[in-house]
Formats: C-alpha cells, structure tokens, sequence
C-alpha cells in the first residue's frame, strides 16, 4: 500500500503558534481552529459598480487590524492566512489572476504590493499565472472631489502597461478590501479593452460603504 509522504514544512508549521492567539498550535492557515472559526466569515457577493465581488470576510477585527499591519507595516507573515481566506471562495475556472496594481511611489514606499502576493500564492493553488498588463498612474489625494470626479479620476490612473503577446478571456481580479468599488471597475475598462470576456473579481474583505 502506498503510503503518505512526509512533509517537513507543513509538519513544523503544525508545531508552530497560531500568529493570532499565540498559543494553541496553527492548524489553519497559520492560526489555529479557534481564531479560523472566529474571522469575521461573510463568503459572499457584493455588488459594487454593477460588478459582482466575491467576497470571503467583512472588514471587521481581527481582519481589519490584520490587514493594515500586512499592508502598512510589513507584517507578512500574515500573507498566508489572507490568501487563506481567498481559497475559501468558490472561484470560477479562470486562465489567470490579475491582482490590483498600485502606483509606482506606494510600491516604492511600501516595498510590495498586497495584492500580488496574495495573487502568487493562490495562482498556485490553482495552477494558473499572475498576469499583470495593467500600470497604474500616480494616486493622488481625492479630498473635496464629487463622487463623479472620484470615479473619472481613478479611471486615469489605470494604463495598459505593454503590448501583451498573451491574451486571456478568462481573468480573475485580486484586491485585499474593497469599498466603493471604483479601482476595480476602472480596471476592468482595461481589461475589457484587451479582450477579456469573462472578467470576475474578489477581494479578502468588504468594508462597509
């Protein structure tokens, strides 16, 4: 009878404590049961922009504090249990996963984007590339702007990047939270451009409009 290989790796992480409670050991995606069960689950669709967005938590704690100090403190240690969250979802077959880009000034202050990385760990779960044909332009400040200006001014910031010799019909899009809706409603202007048909989104959080 065959047997089952060992795993390293996923044996010492089992020995591990949960990064949220910090003491029964992880056991789902780096936390344990406990604090698995208790994220703030929604595992839905919301509509933004006439766009459906499968969403897997609301933006409430622990998430939220989880996310920012993902984003804005380099804590990725926490990248594993957010794509965790992702593979909760019930995605579509795709051809590949296009993440949120970000302006070039907030990857240089930030030093990666959130939404690739979580972009690689669940293209390969699902055995499909990150494609990223979209540049965004410089994000600006929207204080005192109408929701209309709001709205055209972030559909600016989004530009194909290159001429893409590989075209996909089939993309998934990739953001941590989402709120209005906006950035990825002006970034599927850009990949309907490009030929995507069948474009879906989904995100880790909604927060609450």
């Amino acid at each position: 009878m065959p047997t089952s290989r060992f795993d390293p790796l996923s044996w010492l992480r089992q020995q591990l404590p949960c990064i949220l409670c910090g003491i029964a050991k992880q056991q789902q995606h780096a936390v344990c049961l406990d604090c698995w069960q208790q994220l703030p689950w929604l595992k839905q669709t919301v509509t933004r922009h006439e766009l459906d967005i499968m969403v897997a938590c609301h933006y409430h704690y622990p998430l939220d504090r989880i996310i920012q100090k993902f984003k804005y403190q380099q804590q990725l240690h926490y990248q594993r249990l957010l794509a965790g969250c992702l593979s909760q979802l019930k995605l579509p077959r795709i051809q590949a996963i296009v993440p949120m880009p970000i302006a070039t000034e907030r990857l240089a202050s930030r030093g990666f984007n959130q939404s690739v990385l979580l972009a690689k760990i669940l293209a390969e779960q699902l055995n499909v590339p990150v494609w990223q044909p979209i540049q965004r332009q410089s994000q600006y400040a929207q204080k005192g702007l109408s929701r209309l200006e709001r709205i055209e001014d972030i559909e600016n910031q989004f530009q194909i990047f290159h001429p893409q010799p590989i075209r996909y019909r089939r993309v998934l899009m990739l953001d941590d939270v989402v709120t209005t809706g906006s950035s990825l409603h002006a970034l599927r202007i850009q990949l309907q451009s490009l030929g995507c048909e069948q474009i879906y989104a989904c995100c880790v959080a909604a927060a609450e409009l």
